[in-house]
């Protein structure tokens, strides 16, 4: 590939579109999968492939989706939500209530639904309203329907799926219960501002291509956006290294709470 067309030009006329910075990703992980895309859609080199994003906005939004690697199911690690539900929640509800909670990263929407449902069925009253976030507009917005498949529900609890879903169609759709709790706004989080005062934050299989320099960089953020022993609910493929440098004890696998 021509040199003048390489990496780091891709990487600054990318920015230049859409606001993403590729350097705070891992570059092996984020190269074969902006390659793959890029053969997908016959976009040739670097330089082709930028003109093409820049002209076709339904290949621009393709390739968001594609890029911001949208993986999501409904109580991912179930043993992780019973950790959250038996232990982790209620001893943040000794300490004030109702919560405030923020899905970082959400997707299209399972895992702050999940969270939705989990408190409305098990601590009603305890906290009625959820941030969700997430760089993708598309993804959200899909979230914000609420409209699953079969699939994506068929792992669901049997009593979660008959009380908080409708069939329609071939799909599912989410009752406006649920959907009711849960604001949608859109945040990068290697850019923009954090929201503040927080009792628990879940982000959870989102950093995993970050680099360790911007893992710590996003978890030194959350912890300031989290209140004086909130809790951090974080990805069953993640960890936190030197956690107390950056604000934090675990309490549980998977869990951190603000020093």
């Amino acid at each position: 590939m021509d040199s003048i067309y390489g990496w780091e030009w891709f990487v600054k006329q990318f920015e230049s579109i859409s606001k993403i910075d590729l350097t705070a990703y891992k570059r092996p992980q984020m190269e074969r999968r902006i390659n793959s895309f890029m053969k997908l859609v016959n976009g040739g080199d670097y330089n082709k492939f930028i003109a093409l994003i820049r002209d076709d906005i339904g290949i621009y939004n393709r390739f968001i989706e594609h890029l911001t690697i949208n993986v999501s199911e409904f109580f991912r690690n179930p043993s992780q939500w019973e950790v959250l539900e038996k232990e982790i929640i209620p001893a943040l509800l000794k300490e004030r209530s109702p919560l405030r909670v923020w899905s970082a990263g959400c997707s299209t929407g399972e895992e702050v639904y999940s969270l939705a449902m989990l408190l409305r069925e098990r601590f009603p009253g305890k906290a009625d309203r959820i941030l969700a976030s997430d760089i993708d507009n598309e993804v959200m917005e899909k979230a914000a329907i609420g409209l699953y498949a079969i699939k994506a529900v068929q792992s669901l609890p049997e009593n979660y799926k008959s009380r908080y879903f409708a069939k329609d169609g071939e799909n599912y759709r989410l009752v406006d219960e649920i959907k009711k709790m849960v604001t949608f706004q859109k945040h990068d989080l290697l850019k923009s501002t954090f929201p503040q005062e927080f009792d628990l934050i879940l982000c959870r299989n989102v950093v995993i291509y970050f680099t360790e320099e911007s893992k710590q960089n996003l978890y030194r953020k959350f912890a300031g956006s989290l209140r004086s022993r909130g809790v951090l609910f974080i990805g069953s493929t993640e960890q936190i290294f030197q956690a107390q440098e950056l604000g934090f004890k675990s309490i549980a696998t998977f869990f951190y709470q603000k020093t």
